[in-house]
């Protein structure tokens, strides 16, 4: 009698078996299993410490596992490099950027593999290569200009196409969306459809629910270093992953606000930039209330916030901080007036990696003699006020001597955080508070604004995370193009009406 029998599950393209990873005092990876599949795209969630950057610098070959097997395409993999993963076509783009500044953007890209003939550059056969790789993506890059001289966005375009120029098997994106516009995601969102269908897996590292659900076949959720599961996300809700990552429930991710405004403590007007990404900007922000900036990436609400604080030069118009003219902004002054500034780039511009967590956040009240005298560091008073204001924003582990570059995401945005607390500030301007980090660190930064407002504090938040803005703020102001194109408040601050602005403003510049 004949037997049907059931054809065989294909094999993994990548299967991991109990890896383990231990640091100095911490174990990062605790007999981790993954599995993904050709044409899967795979998402790894946890919070920021759960052990997501490690696993994917082990399969990168950045890190060696200290216990567990490693399999590829069927083949047991020991002792794993960056070149040798690159080789067998695992391809990784990660949060913080590998591009050489000083080279242009198709010198990165064949930077280790140039193309030579006879121990001489093949430059046009490189430039060639590297524009259509652009020009398939759908991306607004140029190969010839040099890496420093672009936006973060553009860096990010850069860094993909360099983890695609290759032989791809398997593909890592670490929060690839962080810098790019809605434009440019969509292009990204088209590119994984396309790999997916040439059977390219993908590991795919996002806080982001909205991307879960629009990418995911599964989901691997991970909690301190630990394995919790896999589910698949069609069968998944939001509310199951989040729970499963914080081993929690949260009923909401924002927290409700009492706005009382009061006086108007920021006040600009007619500000222009000289990079011309700000034009005639009027907006002003008052105690009392989160002040919200909503606009597309490149729209030049960063740059506005930057100029405040004093970063960014402008070349004409007027800053007003409690109503005394604040001209010549600079960082140091910008602190003495009660302002403070938190980037959302906290690798390049706001922390100093290689130091303790303590030197870092005590790193803005050095000038005062709480902390210093005659030039020389109170150590012991430094120490006691950084490890409690530590403890109040629950350091995860709470050793303040660690090097700031040790931590997660999170825990990154809560030792700038702690700068806020060591000296009397008024005005507080958040740039994109939430990228990179997890569900539970949002919580905390959400609950952090609210504290500060609810004490009557001026908050001006930038985001281009649409329900972030509007969940937050009490005033919405909606910047396109360098311009101020809406001011929303009260039960028109709908997502509706941000879009509208956006297409509104778009379609009057096509017309004149």
């Amino acid at each position: 009698m004949d037997v049907d029998v059931a054809p065989k599950p294909a094999e993994p393209l990548l299967q991991l078996r109990g890896i383990s990873k231990h640091f100095t005092g911490v174990q990062a990876l605790d007999r981790i299993d993954l599995g993904v599949r050709a044409g899967e795209l795979h998402v790894l969630f946890g919070e920021n410490g759960a052990g997501k950057s490690t696993l994917i610098n082990v399969v990168s070959g950045t890190f060696p596992p200290d216990e567990g097997s490693f399999h590829f395409e069927g083949e047991e993999i020991r002792h794993l490099t960056p070149q040798r993963a690159r080789a067998i076509g695992i391809s990784p783009v990660f949060q913080e950027f590998s591009l050489v500044p000083s080279l242009t953007v198709e010198e990165n890209l064949f930077l280790g593999r140039e193309i030579t003939t006879g121990g001489v550059l093949r430059a046009r056969e490189m430039r060639k290569r590297a524009q259509a790789l652009i020009d398939e993506l759908g991306f607004d890059l140029d190969p010839s200009r040099r890496v420093d001289d672009l936006s973060r966005a553009h860096q990010q375009m850069a860094e993909i196409a360099k983890a695609l120029l290759g032989k791809v098997r398997l593909l890592i994106l670490d929060e690839p969306t962080a810098s790019l516009t809605e434009r440019e995601t969509g292009r990204l969102f088209e590119l994984i459809a396309r790999l997916k269908s040439r059977g390219v897996g993908l590991i795919y590292v996002s806080h982001r629910m909205r991307e879960i659900r629009t990418l995911a076949d599964r989901v691997t959720v991970l909690r301190d270093g630990r394995h919790v599961r896999t589910l698949d996300a069609a069968s998944s809700t939001d509310g199951e992953l989040v729970e499963l990552m914080t081993g929690r429930k949260i009923d909401l991710l924002y927290p409700t606000i009492t706005h009382k405004p009061g006086k108007v403590i920021v006040d600009v007007e007619n500000l222009t930039l000289a990079d011309g990404s700000v034009r005639d900007v009027n907006f002003y922000g008052r105690a009392g209330e989160i002040t919200g900036i909503a606009g597309l990436v490149g729209c030049g609400k960063s740059e506005l916030i930057r100029a405040i604080y004093g970063i960014e030069p402008a070349t004409s118009g007027a800053i007003r901080i409690d109503g005394a003219p604040y001209e010549f902004p600079a960082a140091r002054r910008s602190l003495k007036r009660g302002i403070a500034y938190f980037p959302a780039n906290r690798t390049a511009e706001g922390l100093a990696l290689s130091r303790p967590i303590r030197e870092n956040a005590s790193m803005t009240v050095l000038d005062l003699p709480a902390f210093a005298r005659f030039g020389v560091l109170r150590q012991a008073a430094e120490r006691a006020k950084i490890g409690g204001i530590m403890a109040q924003l629950q350091l995860r582990p709470p050793n303040i001597e660690r090097a700031a570059g040790a931590l997660s995401g999170g825990n990154r945005q809560k030792v700038m955080l702690a700068r806020a607390l060591t000296r009397e500030l008024t005005v507080f301007l958040f740039d994109e508070p939430s990228v990179g980090i997890d569900v539970g660190a949002k919580l905390e930064v959400y609950e952090f604004m609210k504290s500060l407002v609810e004490a009557g504090a001026a908050v001006i938040v930038v985001s281009s995370e649409l329900p972030e803005a509007l969940a937050l703020s009490n005033r919405l102001y909606v910047m396109h193009h360098g311009r101020i194109v809406a001011e929303l408040t009260g039960a028109d601050r709908t997502e509706q009406n941000v879009l509208s602005s956006f297409f509104r403003d778009h379609l009057t510049a096509e017309v004149a």
